[in-house]
C-alpha cells in the first residue's frame, strides 16, 4: 500500500489547523499538527515529515527562528517548507525565503492554492532518477544518487537548489531568465514570484562553496552557469 505524504502543520492558531488538516486528509496527505515551537520539535525528532508547513508567528519562538534552526541541521536540512503567515510584504517574504522556506503563502490563502504549493513543493523533492552524471570543470553531479561534488569533495544541496543546478549544468553556459528558470525548475511557477529565484540562487551559490562563482549573474538577463567565471566585481558579490 502506498504511504501517504505526511505533513506537519505547525500552526498556533486551532480554527486554522484543523482548516488545513481537514484538507490535506481529503487530498491524500497525513496532517501532523503542533502549536507551538515545542511540540514541532519533538514531532521532528520523533520523525521527519515529507513537508512542513510553517506559521511565522508562533507562541515562543517564531517560525522564522525555527527555518533557520532546521536548515542548519544535517537531519532536517532536506526537508521543504512553507511558511504561512500574515506578513505578506514583499521584505517579509524575502525574509522567510532567506531563512530557508521553499514557499511562502500570506493569508489569507485559498486551500486550492495552498494544495497547488505543497505539490509543487514536493516534486521539487523527488530526487532525478534518470540521466548521466554531469561534469563541467571539477563539479559533478550526479542525478541517479542525488549527489554534487565539487573537486571531489561532497556538496550538500537542498532539494530546490540541486534541481536548479542540475537544469543549470545540463544547459551549461546559456543565460536563463528568471521566468525561463521558474518554468523549468519550479513549474507550477504561476504562483511564484521572480524574486524566489534570486533567494535560491543565492542558497545555491553558499552551498557550492569554492563553486559558488561559476553560477554567474548576467545583468538584465539572468542567470548561467559556466566553466569559467569571470572575476566578479565588488558590486557582482553582494547581489544575488
Amino acid at each position: 500500500m502506498r504511504t501517504m505524504p505526511s505533513v506537519l502543520v505547525v500552526e498556533d492558531e486551532s480554527a486554522i489547523a484543523e482548516l488545513i488538516a481537514v484538507n490535506l486528509r481529503h487530498n491524500g496527505f497525513r496532517p501532523i499538527w503542533a502549536s507551538d515551537s515545542i511540540t514541532a520539535q519533538r514531532d521532528l525528532d520523533a520523525g521527519l515529515p515529507d513537508l512542513i508547513l510553517l506559521d511565522w508567528m508562533l507562541p515562543g519562538e517564531s517560525g522564522l527562528v525555527l527555518a533557520k534552526r532546521w536548515r542548519a541541521d544535517a537531519r532536517t536540512q532536506g526537508v521543504p517548507i512553507i511558511m504561512l503567515t500574515a506578513r505578506g510584504d514583499e521584505a517579509d517574504r524575502v525574509a522567510g525565503l532567506d531563512a530557508g522556506a521553499d514557499d511562502y503563502i500570506a493569508k489569507p490563502f485559498s486551500t486550492k492554492e495552498l494544495l497547488a504549493r505543497i505539490r509543487a513543493v514536493l516534486r521539487r523533492r523527488t530526487p532525478e532518477q534518470a540521466g548521466e552524471t554531469l561534469t563541467i570543470a571539477s563539479l559533478a553531479l550526479d542525478p541517479a544518487t542525488h549527489r554534487v561534488s565539487f573537486q571531489d569533495k561532497p556538496l550538500k544541496l537542498g532539494p530546490t537548489e540541486f534541481k536548479l543546478l542540475h537544469y543549470l549544468m545540463g544547459h551549461a553556459e546559456r543565460v536563463h531568465s528568471r521566468a525561463q528558470l521558474l518554468d523549468k525548475v519550479w513549474g507550477d511557477h504561476v504562483f511564484i514570484e521572480e524574486r524566489t529565484v534570486d533567494v535560491h540562487v543565492k542558497r545555491l551559490r553558499e552551498a557550492m562553496a569554492g563553486a559558488g562563482a561559476m553560477v554567474e549573474t548576467v545583468r538584465g538577463a539572468g542567470y548561467r552557469l559556466t566553466a569559467t567565471p569571470a572575476v566578479a566585481t565588488a558590486a557582482e558579490k553582494v547581489s544575488p
